[in-house]
């Protein structure tokens, strides 16, 4: 392994936390001896691929600083590499460190934990999904949640994650269920309407909503959650009990586990760790193994 580390950092994530927390992480990698770069991009295009050279010139591994935005470009350049990640989450969702029990917006435990973990070797694999050439880590999204993003990417005000929370106010006002053809492994498929359907290699999104609260990263299989055909009324009832993963015991909720899923609904967008990834139909395979995860 290379004794040059490289941090990856986002130094707007979690409201500037990134740039602060990249200090202490650097600090702890050079305690235990080893060099750090940083990379730093003017946009995401450029941030990955400059740590894509990184990676190519045979950094010893990749520390994502920030929140679940860096995780998702940091994986685009390491899955299916031999260059480790560690992650210091301290963005405003970190859904990915929580689903493995990493530290969250604890930036020197978390730099103190990866530079022991180099040290030491102390790596775990983990499965990702990959939709096309998207690599993912946490959950595909799609249904009503997909479009309550949708809503809150396009509006300018308010800012933050309030535009979020008038997106889904404006989206139940609108609310109808979708028709879904689900395919299982190449079979068998399910028609379906249905509210929304996850596939989740992790557990949770949007900040600890555990939509697929028993998915398990390194199982080889994906947790297929699918909020069937409900009222307005039964939505926000099951909706609040995400949180707690306790939505998984409602009868309007069904899950699955599959290694290839693909969903098709008109309409319909698809987002992955939070990020766009397009319109319905897509197709996620799960990658067992897929990053070597510093632990």
């Amino acid at each position: 392994m290379s004794a040059e580390i490289t941090l990856f950092v986002n130094p707007t994530a979690g409201s500037g936390r990134g740039a602060h927390a990249a200090q202490p992480a650097a600090s702890a990698l050079r305690a235990a001896g080893f060099s750090v770069r940083t990379v730093v991009g003017t946009d995401a295009p450029d941030a990955l691929a400059r740590l894509r050279a990184a990676v190519r010139e045979g950094t010893g591994a990749v520390i994502a600083v920030g929140g679940d935005g860096m995780v998702s470009l940091a994986l685009q350049a390491v899955a299916g590499t031999l260059v480790p990640l560690g992650v210091v989450a301290v963005g405003t969702g970190n859904d990915f460190a929580r689903a493995l029990g990493l530290p969250v917006r604890e930036p020197e435990r978390a730099g103190r934990l990866v530079a022991g973990a180099l040290k030491e070797g102390r790596i775990r694999e983990i499965d990702l999904g990959r939709a096309g050439a998207t690599w993912y880590g946490t959950v595909l999204c799609s249904g009503f949640d997909s479009r309550v993003n949708d809503r809150g990417n396009r509006m300018r005000i308010p800012a933050g994650r309030f535009k979020y929370d008038l997106a889904m106010i404006a989206e139940l006002a609108a609310f109808r269920p979708f028709p879904y053809r689900i395919t299982l492994d190449d079979g068998p498929v399910i028609e379906t309407e249905a509210t929304l359907v996850a596939v989740g290699n992790g557990s949770s999104y949007g900040g600890g909503m555990r939509i697929c609260a028993d998915a398990v990263p390194d199982d080889g299989l994906f947790d297929v959650v699918v909020v069937g055909d409900c009222s307005r009324a039964t939505l926000l009832t099951v909706f609040p009990r995400v949180y707690k993963g306790t939505h998984l015991g409602h009868p309007k909720v069904t899950v699955h586990r599959a290694a290839k899923v693909t969903l098709e609904a008109a309409g319909i967008t698809a987002y992955a760790d939070g990020e766009l990834l397009g319109p319905l139909p897509v197709t996620a395979e799960c990658v067992p193994g897929a990053v070597r995860l510093l632990t």
